[in-house]
């Protein structure tokens, strides 16, 4: 089946698929059967949304029924996530009244397929809202990782989304949709809670452990610093919504931050 082969070649590449499916945003919900109770895996298109939550849309191409994942979830609201490098366990929400009105409207301004799916249908498509259960990073995929190899992990995924964030805004014409604003907002939350983390954590620790790399901790800590202002006016350009200014700095935060983070790990990697 299609979908087991998708599904297989997410795992075995963190994420990354060919063909249709190339360069989207994809997971893996795995659902517990609402008649069976055996687990259910489904491949899914998301969208970022606040809080470090992600949104799913039950379109089911247009069809006349929900998905059989929408329908396990209102049996079971506990799903499990994998995003490629990460696996975690959510709860579900479905979007009811307004709020799934404005937020399908933000999508469909995202993209259009997903009013087209509605025409084609009377049933009214589902937008359901996954939350991590639990706070704190995720849990990595291939088991016990290192610490350099969650590291590396992390550093994939960023680098992954603002390539993906980068070609959304390049084609996003005059103005940048809400949606797009919301994908921007949340890697710059995400890039700014990690260097936190790094600098208040990792750092010390290695200062501490290693007082021979201080010129080197030093630096990437500086780099922190250049790159915190980045995000600080990249955040306020995208508020404003004018794509042409929000362009140039995302591709000048991702050279800064591609050096920083091919820097980084060749530092830390050895020690962590």
């Amino acid at each position: 089946m299609l979908n087991d082969q998708i599904i297989a070649e997410f795992r075995a590449n963190q994420g990354q698929v060919g063909g249709p499916f190339e360069g989207a945003r994809l997971l893996l919900l795995t659902t517990k059967g609402a008649r069976s109770g055996r687990p259910h895996t489904a491949v899914l298109g998301y969208y970022p949304d606040t809080d470090g939550r992600v949104l799913v849309v039950g379109s089911a191409g247009g069809g006349p029924k929900h998905p059989d994942w929408f329908h396990n979830l209102l049996a079971f609201p506990r799903a499990t996530v994998e995003s490629g490098a990460f696996t975690y366990d959510a709860e579900a929400t479905v979007l009811a009244g307004a709020e799934r009105d404005e937020t399908f409207a933000r999508l469909v301004e995202a993209d259009a397929g997903w009013g087209e799916y509605q025409r084609r249908t009377t049933r009214t498509i589902p937008v359901v809202v996954l939350t991590p259960v639990e706070a704190g990073p995720p849990v990595l995929a291939s088991g016990s990782p290192t610490f350099g190899e969650f590291l590396v992990a992390i550093h994939t995924t960023f680098r992954r989304e603002l390539a993906l964030i980068r070609r959304e805004v390049a084609t996003s014409g005059s103005a940048l949709g809400a949606q797009l604003r919301i994908n921007c907002l949340s890697v710059c939350q995400g890039l700014h809670n990690h260097h936190t983390g790094e600098s208040t954590g990792i750092f010390p620790v290695l200062l501490d452990r290693y007082p021979e790399l201080t010129a080197e901790i030093t630096a990437l800590q500086a780099d922190h610093d250049k790159i915190a202002l980045l995000l600080d006016e990249l955040q306020e350009l995208v508020r404003g919504g004018r794509s042409a200014d929000v362009l140039g700095e995302v591709d000048r935060l991702i050279e800064e931050l591609t050096t920083h983070l091919d820097t980084e790990e060749a530092i830390l990697i050895p020690l962590l």
